[in-house]
């Protein structure tokens, strides 16, 4: 009866963690831009893509609460980015052996 219990229990996040959240998504998307205008040569795309995964893990994270959720959603979250992953290592390898 415990465990039930447990999960019953909802996490209750603040708006000022979803205010602070949305700042530093909109400062995130700002860098972008400006990294974006700057020549950084070969790394120009790394730093993009770098500031795309934090943002992504910030949406995921807080906004769509996987954080507070069950272990199995994380586990399909992860198995679903494995497989996006190996659909564009296919890709990759298909486009360049062409």
């Amino acid at each position: 009866m415990d465990n039930h219990q447990e999960h019953d229990k909802q996490h209750i996040t603040p708006y000022s963690l979803y205010v602070l959240i949305w700042v530093a998504l909109i400062s995130l998307t700002s860098i972008t831009v400006t990294v974006a205008g700057i020549s950084l040569g070969n790394y120009t795309l790394a730093v993009a893509l770098f500031i795309a995964a934090v943002k992504s893990a910030l949406v995921i994270n807080i906004f769509m609460h996987i954080k507070f959720d069950q272990p199995i959603f994380k586990v399909f979250l992860l198995l679903s980015a494995l497989t996006l992953l190996v659909i564009f290592i296919l890709t990759f390898f298909d486009f360049t052996y062409r």
